[in-house]
Parts: C-alpha cells; structure tokens; sequence
C-alpha cells in the first residue's frame, strides 16, 4: 500500500493523534460532556482568531460559515463591495447574487492581492456601500490580500468587513481584534488539519448589530440561532459530533506550540518552495504570494494532468492544480497543517523526478538544495 501525502490546500492531511481521538466512541450531543467540550473549544477559538468575539461553528463547510455572515451582515437596505481576484471571491458574489444583496464587485487582476489604496477608490466612488467582503489568502491563486490595511480602511468608514480566511486562519497571521475585522471565517479541512465539516465564523458586536437588524432568510445558517444556543453551550442543529471531538483535540495544540510559533514555520516552508521553485527554472504564479499555499506554473511541453497523476500515483504526492481560466496552467502546493520541512522536501523532490520523466530540463536535485538551503539557514 501507497503512502498518500495531501499537499492540496484542502482536505489536508489529518494527525494519526487526531484520527484516534475522532475514533472514540461517540457523546450525545444533548449531555454536559458535550456541553463542557464545546465551551473549551469555543474559547481555543477565540485564541485561534485572537479575538474575544463569539465564534460559531457550523456543521457544515467554510461555505456555510461565509453564506451565513453574508447574508446576516447584508439585510435589505445595505449594499457590500466584493473584491473579486479568485474562484473562492466569485463565490461570495453568488452569495449575494442568490440572496438579492445589493452589492458590487471590485475585479483584481488573479494572483495579485487587495490592498487599503485600492478598497479607499472603491468605497470613494459608492457612499452606498457599508460592508466589504474580502479573501484573506484567495486559494485558487494564492495571493494575499493586505486586511490590516483594509480593516483599518473600513473602520473609517464605519463598514462592515467580512473576511475569508480559509486558508489562512491557523497558517499565516490572522489579529482580528487588533486590526479591527467584524466577522472572520474559515473551516476544518485546512490548516486545522481536521476532515471537511465544520465551519467557523467570529463575529464581532458591531457585526452582530447588523445582524441583528433584520430578519435574516435562512434557517439553518441563521448565525442568530447558533447565538442563542451558545448560551448554553449548546447547538441548534445536530452537530458532527466526532469532529467537534478532534477539534478540541487540535485547537489545544495549537495553542500548545502557540501561533506565532505556526506561522513563522508555515512562512518558511513557504520560502523553501519558492526557492526550490526557482532553482528549478519554474516560475510562481501569485504576484503578492501567501504563505500558506504556493502556486508554480507549469512549464511548456509539461502535460499538467499528467504531472499530478504522476506525482500522486507513483510518488503518493497529491497536489492540485488551478481552477477556473488557470485549470492545466497551474498546481498549487500546500504548506498548511500537519506538513513539515522533511515532508516538503519530499514534494519537491517527487516533482523535480516528475518534470525529468517528462521531458522538462533540470539539474536533478537542484530544488531540494534551494529548499535546504533556506531550511538550514533557519536553523542556525
């Protein structure tokens, strides 16, 4: 049997620690074990979004968790900006566009990230707009955008700003309280190194004003039912039990070996690709890159499908490639959650093997010495 190593940015490999503690046998949902369960993982939450605000978990993906902090901030009467630079910001314009939420869309150019300049144009040209939705880290190109900056911005202006941080939460610097975000998201399948379930939103006092405000149309992704329930620390909804469980597994973890400690490994296994990269005459494709997941381009005469398929079954390396008009020009490499230097090593090496089969010129083992390099200058 083949060793099968995730690196798609979503599902990521998930912790044999994890996987047994999820093997237990399973709690009712209605008792005090669970009860007291769910109120230590809601405040790891807190830790993980570094905020005091309520956090939700929905059963369901980060999907859920966006759509119901879209469609409780943005009630008749208000209208939301939407940077669109990726597949995953297309999604938040059809959320609106399914619910009717008046709103308008700010095209970036995909692998470049938002910033403060170009969010203060948009907001100038439309006095309307009191609420911005924006990807932190957008995964289908794996630019960054600059929320610092933007919260900063929205705050001015007294707008709402929703963020997806799907694959950046747990991976990359996330300060909501301290830079002034009203609701964050993201899910289980990422770096919180858990199975696709669960999706997570912290919602501030001023977001939960505006939600607040209106009659909300949803039922099961009503943001005010999880609220309610949360006073017992409670759920609305049936809750998927056993991840709830490896949850609190993982969120102890983390703040075991602490954030910051996280990002700056995430940051450098980011760094050691894209040298790697680099050295192996390839180009990145993100112009403002995030850390928490790399995308290369895929060279000339290089058959993209058939690079993956190699890499997957005859290394047992699973990478992905892009999507929508970067679909065969891309793959994309995660560095989220249970990944490590040695592990990332053996990605590169899988791909440099890959490449030489088909035909693309490269010194073999020039990649993995850039990524040592990187590595070992880290560790002196």
């Amino acid at each position: 049997m083949k060793k099968n190593r995730l690196f798609t940015p979503g599902p990521t490999m998930v912790p044999e620690s994890v996987l047994l503690e999820m093997a237990r046998p399973i709690e009712h949902h209605r008792t005090a074990g669970f009860r007291k369960m769910f109120e230590e993982a809601h405040g790891l939450l807190q830790y993980l979004f570094q905020t005091k605000a309520q956090c939700v978990t929905i059963t369901g993906s980060g999907t859920a968790a966006a759509e119901a902090a879209i469609v409780g901030c943005c009630p008749t009467g208000h209208k939301a900006l939407v940077i669109n630079n990726g597949k995953f910001a297309e999604r938040w314009e059809k959320v609106c566009e399914t619910f009717n939420i008046n709103h308008t869309t700010l095209p970036i150019e995909w692998g470049h990230g938002a910033n403060a300049e170009v969010v203060t144009k948009a907001l100038q040209a439309d006095r309307e707009i009191d609420t911005v939705i924006c990807v932190q880290s957008e995964t289908s190109t794996t630019a960054l955008s600059d929320i610092e900056g933007i919260a900063k911005v929205t705050r001015e202006r007294g707008a709402i700003l929703i963020v997806d941080g799907i694959t950046a939460v747990g991976a990359i610097p996330v300060k909501m309280d301290d830079w002034g975000v009203d609701v964050y998201i993201t899910g289980s399948q990422k770096a919180l190194m858990l199975p696709p379930g669960l999706g997570f939103a912290a919602v501030s006092d001023r977001a939960w004003e505006r939600i607040d405000s209106a009659t909300t149309p949803a039922l099961y992704n009503d943001l005010k039912a999880y609220r309610k329930s949360l006073e017992g620390w409670d759920v609305p909804y049936t809750p998927a039990v056993t991840l709830i469980r490896g949850l609190l597994h993982v969120l102890r973890d983390i703040k075991l070996r602490g954030l910051e400690s996280i990002w700056a490994e995430t940051a450098l296994l980011a760094r050691a690709t894209r040298e790697a990269a680099k050295a192996m005459n390839l180009k990145t494709f993100a112009v403002d890159p995030t850390d928490s997941v790399t995308a290369v381009m895929v060279p000339e005469g290089v058959d993209e499908p058939a690079l993956r398929k190699e890499m997957r079954e005859r290394h047992g390396f699973h990478i992905a490639g892009g999507q929508g008009h970067l679909k065969g020009r891309i793959v994309r490499l995660s560095h989220m959650g249970y990944v490590d230097a040695f592990d990332t090593l053996g990605v590169i090496a899988a791909m440099e093997l890959t490449l030489i089969r088909q035909g693309f010129k490269l010194e073999p083992g020039s990649g993995i010495t850039a990524a040592q390099k990187v590595l070992a200058e880290a560790n002196k």
